[in-house]
């Protein structure tokens, strides 16, 4: 169970991230968009999923030795986190939580 929940995080937040890709409040598509609190609590879910993933990678590859699967888990969970990291503080700025 252990090892499938590094690929869990990764799968949840790629399908959170595309979710937000494609609907998120920021993009100027004439379509339909997601209220700017639910994209903001999806940016933070997601990132922290993906916080746990990347700390459960980080634990794997300290025990394991670096390997390719635990390595690439641990960087795609990163990633994502810093991608999600990047999308709240954008929608956070919009919505005006960071002006004077």
């Amino acid at each position: 169970m252990k090892k499938s929940i590094t690929w869990l995080t990764l799968g949840i937040g790629l399908f959170v991230a595309l979710i937000l890709f494609r609907f998120s409040p920021l993009s100027s598509s004439s379509g339909f968009s997601l209220p700017m609190l639910t994209a903001l609590l999806m940016s933070e879910f997601g990132f922290i999923i993906t916080v746990i993933g990347a700390g459960i990678s980080v634990r794997d590859v300290l025990k394991q030795g670096v390997e390719l699967r635990p390595a690439a888990l641990l960087i795609g969970n990163l990633l994502l986190a810093l991608n999600f990291i990047n999308q709240g503080l954008s929608l956070w700025a919009e919505s005006g939580g960071l002006g004077p």
